[in-house]
């Protein structure tokens, strides 16, 4: 099937073309023409199956009749900045053709140029729940005129405590109007949700709410204090493209992107402390090639499309069953093939069963060549221990 076939307009296909798209992906196929014929849809699909596409290209369709409209016709609501530019670049590069112009808010940011968007007037609003509120409370903001609501990543919406926030964004919202309703994982919060906003949807669900197929999985048993070494050690014996590391806080990912470096990689960190232009030149230089290696919290989860991610390593393992899935997401996207490795400590046993359920199968436990566990284990100690001495010398001089 080709994406003629939907009848779009000739000036939406010039932007598929332009994006590089060719076939519909199965979400895109089922998703496409039902949200064409204005029915509501709650879609289930793991990342990288190109959902964005599935409401956008339909939204724009929607939006070219007649002539432009400077007031909010199409609102996306996001659970995160980097979700919501991406969302936002998709709109643009497919729309370019068009005159439909969109928008994104969120916090981080200064309001004033969201402010002063929103007055020149655009007919799609990508945002996050939160900076959207303010705007509204302030007038900035009216939404009595939307058409299409997108709730997408809703269970990291559930995931953030947002469900609060979208339900106040809700009522802002005319009850007559055809809403889109996304998700990887669909937990109780999520379907009472779904069912609250949807009207008689069309489900559509595209394969197990699991990790890609197209991904393999592996599990390296570590020490917590030979993480760093084991990392450096395998990136220098794997041929990669561009790694992404999950680690579990925000100090880690700066200090571990910071090591990298040192180490002559191009390596950067995005986690919450940054400020957006911060976070949006790391991701750009991700996405450039410029970087090879971003080490990220789980803020990196979401909201990173970039197609050519070979590698993702958990440098911790993550909080939830959830959780691993939408970071192995980001690797093994639509067609392409990737690796997910994780270093597993001994307290992650738990999990890791529950994650191995999910995939129905054992994950390979793996020692990497020629990395000598027990003379690193033992030097790890050995310092550890002279800094505890250096330590209580330093006490005893004070």
């Amino acid at each position: 099937m080709s994406f003629e076939h939907f009848s779009l307009d000739a000036r939406v296909l010039r932007g598929v073309k332009a994006m590089g798209y060719t076939e519909p992906t199965p979400i895109q196929e089922q998703a496409i023409p039902v949200v064409m014929k204005d029915r509501d849809v709650l879609g289930i699909a793991q990342t990288g199956t190109g959902k964005t596409a599935a409401f956008a290209l339909p939204i724009l369709q929607r939006l070219i009749a007649g002539r432009p409209q400077r007031h909010v016709r199409a609102l996306i609501l996001a659970p995160t900045r980097e979700l919501a530019e991406q969302i936002h670049e998709v709109f643009v590069e497919l729309g370019k053709q068009t005159r439909v112009r969109s928008l994104t808010i969120y916090g981080g940011v200064s309001k004033g140029p969201q402010i002063a968007a929103l007055r020149r007037g655009a007919e799609i609003v990508v945002a996050c729940p939160g900076r959207l509120l303010d705007l509204m409370g302030e007038g900035n903001v009216n939404l009595s005129q939307v058409e299409v609501l997108v709730l997408d990543e809703a269970d990291r919406m559930c995931d953030m405590g947002f469900l609060p926030d979208v339900r106040r964004i809700l009522k802002a919202v005319p009850q007559q109007r055809q809403t889109l309703f996304f998700s990887a994982t669909m937990p109780s919060e999520i379907r009472q949700l779904a069912d609250q906003m949807l009207n008689n949807p069309l489900t559509v669900q595209i394969g197990m709410i699991a990790p890609a197929k197209s991904v393999s999985h592996a599990l390296y048993p570590v020490s917590r204090n030979l993480k760093k070494d084991l990392l450096l050690a395998m990136l220098g014996q794997t041929a990669t493209g561009r790694v992404l590391v999950f680690t579990r806080t925000k100090h880690r990912a700066r200090n571990l992107a910071r090591d990298l470096a040192k180490q002559g990689y191009h390596a950067v960190a995005l986690q919450g402390n940054m400020s957006q232009p911060q976070r949006q030149r790391a991701l750009d230089g991700f996405r450039s090639g410029k970087v090879d290696i971003l080490v990220a919290t789980d803020i990196a989860s979401r909201g990173i499309d970039v197609s050519d991610i070979t590698h993702v390593i958990n440098f911790d393992m993550p909080d939830t069953v959830d959780a691993y899935t939408h970071r192995i997401g980001r690797t093994g996207r639509v067609d392409a093939t990737g690796e997910a490795r994780t270093f597993m400590e001994q307290d992650d046993e738990p999990l890791v069963r529950q994650i191995e359920k999910l995939l129905g199968k054992r994950i390979e436990r793996r020692e990497l060549r020629d990395f000598d566990y027990t003379a690193r284990a033992a030097a790890a100690k050995s310092n550890s221990r002279s800094h505890q001495g250096a330590r209580r010398g330093q006490g005893r001089r004070h």
